[in-house]
């Protein structure tokens, strides 16, 4: 009889010291955003990841999404939230701290981008050996930039360098404002959610942001003349996990997120942005209200030369030519 139960008991303990392994294994992430959940970023990042790592675990990792500042508002402090285990992940934009990613902002100069390369590609080629001191106590699961950045304006055609003078424009980050002040606009630097009401005010005269701003933020309710083919370079994102919460992931569950992030979710990225853009604009060229300018090769020379020279002076003065060298594998 007291075999019988002390078999009975170390069985029962087996069991229970089996399914709390398997409960411990168990890991959810919290995935935190300030955008609303139709947002593109939604399937062209969130889905690819959470459905891809919770299918490829069979569900031993999942991932819960905060969209809408749920987990905190403001989008300057996207980067802090992943760092301090507010969330786990987070996603923002490099611009909203420009001083922060200086190198990676590299990216976003116009002309860095060669024809037939992607931004994202370029990020993650220079990674190793000059960004990774850019992402302090977290892990990038994703680095991708937007489509071309464009002129979102309200009651101003912009045809030449000489239509922006004078220009209150709206811009993401620290590269983009020294660029459109070459142009002769003043740069206004603010969060993406600011854009709709600053427009219809009249606290900016337009927007330098891609296309497909205009679908996630209504933009085409309050402009009416698009400028497209200006250099205007692109906006670099970041999805960031925190290094003690990767770490703190089973082997396993490291390689299921391993296998779904990296280049291959910052192509989805990068793709995504660039589908919306393109549907975007052929929307807005449908709209007999809107002005939609593409800029000649002749019209665009102009811009050129400013912006060329632009890029040339920035790599020279911070001497960070060889990281662009690096992003472009030469």
């Amino acid at each position: 009889m007291k075999t019988t139960l002390l078999s009975t008991v170390l069985a029962t303990a087996c069991c229970a010291a089996l399914v709390s392994t398997s409960v411990q294994a168990e890991k959810t992430l919290k995935l935190a955003h300030f955008v609303p959940p139709a947002h593109v970023l939604t399937g062209a990042i969130i889905e690819p990841l959470k459905d891809g790592v919770e299918e490829a675990s069979g569900g031993d990792l999942q991932i819960d999404v905060y969209p809408g500042g749920e987990l905190g508002a403001g989008p300057m402090e996207q980067y802090v939230r992943a760092l301090q285990g507010v969330a786990d992940i987070t996603w923002g934009l490099a611009g909203y701290t420009s001083s922060q990613f200086e190198r990676s902002m590299i990216v976003e100069m116009p002309g860095a981008i060669p024809e037939g390369m992607t931004g994202y590609d370029m990020l993650w080629n220079a990674y190793d050996e000059h960004l990774e001191r850019e992402f302090p106590g977290t892990h990038p699961l994703a680095l991708w930039v937007s489509e071309p950045n464009i002129f979102i304006m309200k009651d101003h055609d912009i045809r030449t360098p000489d239509d922006l003078d004078g220009l209150k424009m709206r811009v993401s980050g620290s590269m983009a404002a020294a660029m459109i002040a070459r142009y002769g606009a003043t740069p206004v630097q603010m969060p993406a959610g600011e854009m709709y009401n600053a427009l219809q005010t009249g606290l900016i005269d337009g927007i330098v942001t891609g296309a497909s701003a205009i679908t996630d933020f209504k933009l085409d309710e309050v402009a009416n003349s698009y400028t497209i083919g200006a250099p205007m370079g692109h906006i670099m994102f970041y999805l960031v996990m925190n290094q003690r919460s990767y770490d703190g992931l089973t082997d396993a569950q490291r390689t299921v997120l391993d296998e779904h992030s990296g280049r291959w979710l910052s192509r989805h990225g990068e793709e995504g942005w660039n589908a919306l853009a393109e549907r975007t604009l052929e929307a807005v060229a449908a709209d007999s209200n809107n002005t939609v300018i593409n800029l000649s090769d002749a019209e665009i020379a102009p811009f050129e030369t400013i912006a060329d020279a632009f890029r040339a002076e920035r790599l020279s003065d911070s001497g960070t030519a060889n990281i662009l060298s690096s992003m472009r594998g030469e």
